[in-house]
């Protein structure tokens, strides 16, 4: 719960109307007289107006539209206002402390206000910043190192050594720090060994992480998840990885082992980028693209298509070529 003063000073937005407590974000539709809702044009602020909520964020200009029976919050991205005071009133969930089925292991430090969830096991000289909250089921490895205000819900596995960043969201499910698919073949026997993989894996602030989920540590070196990147359920992050800031991948998505992915990039769902490819900032692969080994993929806000991925003006040509040439032996076969 927070007052709407405190949560405009905190996402930088403007009050207006009288101050109140809010305990939620919600739809118009589900809205109580502890809700904030958000307005981005006409229509959605007539259903916010008209419902139950306490306050309603909007634009300055959609706010000249509206009466004095709300108290309002004025800024320019009322959704990415609304985003923030949506994290800010999961912060001041309170803490529950640790279960008394969990095992805390020798060593092991916990902050203030941090939660642990039923049958958790925290193994020995983990670190659990302030505030962070670990759901049932998880197992935090020896030597890992958790951040400030994290979520880590039920069933997270972390590797001993994993370390995250303040405000790291993990979904349910998610295996952060396992071995590497890195393996030599015996020329004599045609048998596979195990290349060791032995490195780390470092996940920076402002992370969200999917469900089920699964992030390797380096081979040698690290895996690096930089800040503010989100994946979503089901990607595969293979060992040696390098994403940049603000990075989006959506599910299904599969990266293999030491591929780099640059600052801004987006990469659609079922996406498979093989191993040792690099992809630069701002680049925008479509969904079911695929990247052969080794490539290299620039052009800042272009979108890339097909397999292999080019972009997507070429495969749209392609694909229109394609069309004629079928049309045409349609006509011969006639």
């Amino acid at each position: 719960m927070a007052s709407l003063k405190k949560i405009a000073d905190a996402i930088g937005a403007k009050l207006r109307g009288g101050d109140r407590d809010i305990v939620q974000v919600s739809s118009a539709a589900l809205a109580d007289g502890a809700s904030l809702v958000f307005a981005e044009d006409e229509t959605a602020l007539q259903g916010a107006l008209q419902s139950s909520a306490a306050a309603v964020l909007l634009t300055e200009e959609l706010a000249k539209q509206a009466s004095d029976m709300k108290s309002l919050l004025l800024m320019q991205q009322p959704r990415l206002g609304f985003a923030r005071a949506a994290r800010m009133l999961r912060s001041s969930e309170l803490a529950t402390g640790v279960h008394s089925s969990a095992v805390v292991g020798h060593g092991a430090v916990l902050g203030q206000n941090v939660s642990v969830g039923a049958y958790a096991v925290i193994e020995e000289d983990a670190n659990i910043g302030v505030g962070t909250r670990i759901g049932p089921g998880c197992v935090i490895g020896r030597n890992a190192r958790i951040g400030q205000e994290c979520r880590i819900y039920p069933r997270v596995v972390l590797y001993p050594g994993v370390t995250l960043g303040d405000r790291v969201v993990v979904h349910a499910g998610a295996v952060l720090g396992g071995d590497g698919f890195g393996y030599v073949r015996d020329a004599a026997s045609g048998e596979y060994l195990q290349f060791p993989q032995q490195g780390v894996l470092i996940i920076e602030d402002d992370v969200e992480i999917g469900a089920n989920t699964t992030v390797d540590r380096g081979a040698l070196a690290e895996t690096r998840i930089a800040r503010g990147v989100k994946l979503d359920n089901l990607v595969h992050v293979g060992h040696n990885v390098s994403i940049g800031k603000n990075v989006v991948i959506a599910a299904q998505t599969g990266v293999s082992g030491s591929s780099v992915i640059g600052d801004d990039a987006i990469v659609g769902g079922q996406v498979g980028i093989a191993d040792h490819v690099e992809i630069g900032e701002k680049v925008i692969l479509g969904a079911q693209a695929g990247i052969p080994s080794r490539k290299k993929i620039r052009g800042p806000g272009i979108v890339f298509w097909g397999t292999p991925a080019r972009p997507i003006k070429d495969y749209l040509k392609e694909l229109a070529a394609l069309s004629r040439l079928t049309r045409a032996s349609k006509r011969k076969e006639d």
